[in-house]
């Protein structure tokens, strides 16, 4: 327990700044109108790829011993992955919507 309270006393300004920036997205988020939440949604799933890419790398070049830069890579790396499917099938949704409806000629 005393080297989670070490963590945070060490990084608690990243923490600090990983805080605020969550409830300035939730807070930029809700203010956008659903005409822009398609485009905003590819913009999210090129961060997402660009985040697996950066997951791929720090966990190729860890050392085994560090197992909290394992498991937080890991759950970056799992998150990012949901975020860009689910951006993906959003997305791919929004499109059908705007096909041309077959026509059936009984």
């Amino acid at each position: 327990m005393d080297t989670f309270f070490d963590l945070f006393a060490q990084n608690k300004e990243i923490l600090y700044i990983l805080i605020l920036s969550v409830f300035l997205g939730i807070e930029v988020i809700g203010k956008v109108p659903q005409v822009l939440h398609t485009p905003l949604m590819s913009g999210s799933n090129a961060l997402s790829g660009v985040v697996i890419l950066g997951c791929l790398l720090l966990l190729g070049d860890t050392n085994p011993d560090e197992t909290l830069v394992l498991i937080l890579g890991w759950v970056a790396l799992v998150l990012a992955t949901i975020n860009v499917v689910g951006g993906f099938s959003v997305t791919n949704r929004m499109l059908e919507m705007f096909k041309a409806k077959k026509k059936d000629n009984g």
